[in-house]
């Protein structure tokens, strides 16, 4: 649902590069070259030119093979990497001026502590296994204050625990003794802790069992509507794509192939890769 309003997020010229690069890396790479590694240095271009704009209640999906850059995309959207090229832009820094990819580390950290929020394909990414359930939650909103209060923050855990479907009588066991479908609970728990005004997920329901795989993407899905979260979701599963998200990115070999509402990138799907994915994703 786009608004009128000011986009919260803005991504322009996006560009991740491992390697030294070299001028032939742009030409050399994509999909048209069919590959992301340079041949004259051997550079990998995770992704290059990427730019989108994502607005308050929406919830934006990007989906490709492993290797089509998505993942690379997100982590520079954490600030987890720094990217070669391009900026990013968000609503409540500096105005919706300052770019964070330039800003120091300090600051990279107080914008993730307070603004992001991700969860990870893998829960052993996102928790502290040797900790208690309730700790991981409880840990991004120690991060928040100078003088933490254990009341208020307990009773928050509880309600988060509620919020996702979590026992609260399991509030206080390691982390490590609950299924996979429960970390990743854990995770979005965590990922909210701090009420952060956009999501990160990184294909959020790879690995696990196809029952639990549904349970985590309604969970997630309705967390979405009650709240009006904006989210960005990367995956290569576009049924999963096609069921949290509005628009859609594809990508194939870092580049952007094509971009659009979901439902019309499914019922008239342009470039041959998305009506690959798309014959694969119905058949």
């Amino acid at each position: 649902m786009k608004s009128t309003a000011a986009p919260i997020l803005e991504v322009q010229e996006l560009s991740k590069f491992f390697g030294p690069g070299c001028p032939q890396c742009i030409e050399a790479t994509g999909p048209e070259q069919g590959n992301n590694v340079c041949d004259t240095c051997s550079t990998v271009v995770a992704c290059h030119g990427v730019s989108f704009q994502l607005y308050e209640g929406e919830v934006l999906g990007i989906v490709g093979e492993s290797g089509s850059g998505k993942s690379s995309l997100l982590k520079c959207m954490h600030l987890d990497e720094v990217p070669t090229f391009g900026s990013m832009y968000h609503r409540e820094v500096g105005m919706g001026r300052m770019d964070l990819f330039q800003c120091s580390d300090q600051q990279k950290r107080a914008i993730r502590n307070k603004l992001l929020g991700i969860v990870y394909q893998s829960p052993h990414l996102g928790l502290r296994m040797e900790l208690s359930a309730g700790a991981n939650v409880a840990e991004p909103l120690l991060l928040q204050s100078l003088r933490p209060r254990f009341s208020p923050i307990r009773a928050r855990i509880v309600e988060l625990f509620s919020q996702v479907e979590l026992p609260v009588s399991r509030l206080d066991e390691p982390v490590r003794y609950f299924s996979g479908g429960m970390q990743q609970r854990v995770q979005i728990a965590r990922a909210l802790a701090p009420s952060p005004s956009l999501l990160l997920l990184d294909e959020p329901t790879s690995g696990l069992d196809v029952s639990v795989q549904a349970s985590v993407l309604d969970l997630i899905k309705r967390i979405q509507w009650d709240t009006g979260l904006p989210i960005v979701v990367v995956s290569h599963d576009l049924a999963a794509v096609r069921l949290l998200s509005q628009r859609i990115l594809v990508m194939r070999h870092g580049r952007v192939v094509e971009s659009g509402l979901t439902d019309q990138v499914f019922a008239d799907p342009h470039h041959p890769y998305t009506q690959q994915l798309v014959a694969s994703a119905l058949s």
